[in-house]
């Protein structure tokens, strides 16, 4: 225990004090600056300590309370206090008055957040001591809790900003900030001190898995981050890399209506019914052959009912879906024959028949079960649908063959009055749109480990059409969180999905889908946000543009990294949003430097300003601005 020093208190004291309390409304605490300390910086023992000004912070004694105040404004006021004296400068009756914001108090154990008392009029302020400043940027409760270092305070480069590993990776995170300032640094900064901290730990990698969803391949480099993580290269143009997922995961309800953008009301059902009768075929059939023989029964069924119909605008639909799924059919000479051609329609009788003269098309009729010849609906079986109906070969490609039986449900439906045309045949094309996008991006195999014994994975859509990165970010997501939540051993308690430029997937904006199907994309991704945590589920979010995303999302997480903004929609969103920032705060976003960022939320105790450390080049993100004048320059 250091010796009392009485003389050493009383010179800090006498040196540290700015001045007293004149004004206390609520949180809201005045102070009048003593003249003799409007200097910006102070000597003490050879120390260049840093006077108070805007944005910094300072101590109120109120007698065995030290209170702590952040400084928000401040203003001058007339002295009036003094004579007048002709000879004096005019700043001899100008009295600095700053305006500040009580924010915690100080302990034996450190810096509390939180209002416990409030000063007195009168009482003296005074500038923090070193001790006192690292304690309010003590983000720890105890020594011994692990921290990351991700830089240090933007108005002093001597205080290190080192944040505790349990508060930050235990809450969902979102990191904004427009195009160069430095948002996709942070978020490489972040999660490589992480793997560093971490690195050769086995129940680290054994107890946490990492998600990243990469849209412009920022994350893919061998080295970035860290190394040793898995890596799908995902491009819709040329094969690269695939994602391997089982054939019973893909028929999953869930997955399909992400697959076929399906919405929530109408389509959903309707691939439900669709779902149900595949699985239907596979009980039944034993085999693929006894499969296939089921399904012409049913096709060729349906198009004997088909023509018992004598509603036209009904009828063609469906005689256009069953050539969908049967094979097309070829003349001798190798051209295609229109299955159409081997009926007739009667537009004044109202009825379909076999080709032949108008006046005795009554005796081709369809639907007469009465004619000779037709008692169990022969004249059909002469048609080209049905007998292609008959040559129906299961394809090889699964997804193609749940298409067809989509097409068969969808008949049904609708001779039966139980869908309609123009609601649900969206949903099939839509799917029928995808099927190349799903075979250049997912591998359907059996018992194959989507993280390959890595307990980080990035996946790097940089390649990939605009479908595809709409549909493989919402597939995975929903797909890793919902086997985590059904995991009841718990083998992995922890996961964490990072997506960056999240506006690609989050954004409640996009005109390119519909309203249903965008609140449903919406809906699961809110889901995990709010109830993730429950499950050991978090995700981390970066985007430009926060005005995009949905509110919701913004609002649900707990800490921010916000870089520069200076559009005046995402900085309203951020104001209405997040909780967490003081006007100062707010004011500072537009004119914050490269690599600067507010920090705030649960993870801190009060939002501060960061610079953030640099990183070894080989492991920063891949998004560095062109250098023109290298190239340009003779």
């Amino acid at each position: 225990m250091e010796p009392f020093n009485n003389e050493a208190i009383i010179s800090e004291l006498s040196i540290f004090r700015i001045g007293e309390v004149i004004s206390i409304s609520g949180r809201e605490v005045k102070i009048a600056v003593d003249k003799e300390k409007n200097l910006p910086h102070i000597f003490f023992y050879g120390q260049l300590i840093k006077n108070v000004s805007v944005g910094s912070y300072l101590k109120i004694l109120n007698g065995f309370d030290m209170l702590i105040a952040k400084i928000e404004t401040e203003f001058i006021n007339q002295d009036n206090s003094q004579e007048a004296v002709n000879y004096e400068e005019q700043g001899h009756h100008i009295k600095r008055v700053l305006c500040t914001s009580l924010i915690g108090y100080m302990t034996t154990s450190g810096f509390v957040k939180g209002v416990k008392t409030l000063p007195l009029v009168g009482n003296e302020a005074y500038i923090l001591n070193t001790k006192e400043f690292s304690s309010i940027h003590r983000f720890v409760q105890n020594d011994d809790e692990l921290t990351i270092r991700l830089g240090t305070l933007s108005t002093d480069s001597q205080i290190i900003v080192s944040l505790g590993v349990q508060n930050l990776f235990s809450n969902h995170v979102g990191i904004f900030g427009n195009t160069g300032s430095g948002k996709s640094y942070t978020l490489a900064q972040i999660y490589h001190r992480l793997f560093e901290l971490f690195r050769g730990n086995d129940n680290f990698k054994a107890n946490s898995r990492f998600l990243f969803i990469d849209f412009n391949g920022e994350y893919s480099g061998d080295s970035v981050m860290t190394e040793g993580k898995k890596v799908y290269k995902l491009s819709t143009y040329t094969p690269i890399n695939k994602i391997p997922m089982s054939q019973d995961s893909v028929m999953d309800l869930d997955t399909l209506c992400i697959f076929a953008s399906a919405t929530e009301k109408t389509q959903r059902p309707f691939i439900s019914r669709a779902l149900n009768l595949y699985h239907w075929l596979r009980d039944k059939g034993g085999n693929k052959d006894e499969m296939q023989n089921i399904f012409r029964a049913m096709l060729c069924k349906n198009i004997k009912a088909i023509f018992t119909m004598e509603d036209k605008s009904k009828v063609e639909p469906l005689l256009e879906y069953i050539v969908s799924i049967v094979p097309p059919k070829y003349d001798v000479d190798g051209f295609g024959v229109d299955l159409r051609e081997s009926v007739s329609y009667h537009e004044t009788h109202k009825y379909y028949y076999l080709p032949g003269d108008r006046e005795s098309a009554y005796k081709r009729k369809l639907s007469d079960r009465d004619l000779e010849g037709n008692k169990n609906g022969e004249f059909v079986e002469r048609t080209h649908y049905y007998t292609q109906a008959l040559e129906y070969q299961i394809p090889d490609d699964f997804i193609r063959f749940f298409i067809d039986i989509l097409y068969l449900q969808l008949v049904q439906d609708v001779k039966n009055s139980r869908a309609q045309n123009d609601h649900i045949h969206p949903a099939i094309e839509k799917l029928k749109s995808m099927v190349r996008n799903i075979s250049m991006v997912l591998d359907f195999k059996e018992d194959v480990d989507f993280w390959d014994k890595s307990n980080i994975v990035v996946v790097d859509l940089r390649m990939a059409n605009q479908d595809t990165k709409k549909m493989i970010p919402l597939l995975l997501c929903h797909s890793a969180y919902k086997q985590h939540t059904q995991n009841k051993d718990k083998a992995t308690p922890y996961l964490n999905i990072v997506i960056d430029e999240a506006h690609n997937i989050l954004s409640y904006q996009s005109t390119r889908e519909s309203e249903s199907w965008k609140d449903y994309r919406l809906e699961v991704f809110e889901e995990i946000i709010k109830e993730g945590r429950k499950f050991g589920v978090f995700m981390t979010i970066a985007s430009q543009r926060p005005s995009d995303i949905s509110s919701t999302i913004v609002s649900q997480l707990h800490n921010y990294f916000i870089h520069r903004l200076v559009n005046d929609e995402d900085l309203t969103k951020v104001a209405k949003t997040i909780s967490y920032l003081d006007r100062i705060s707010q004011e500072s976003l537009p004119i914050l430097p490269t690599g600067s960022c507010v920090v705030a939320g649960q993870v801190v105790e009060m939002p501060l300003i960061i610079q953030i450390d640099k990183m070894n080049d080989r492991h920063k993100p891949d998004n560095e601005t062109l250098k023109l004048l290298d190239y340009w320059k003779a």
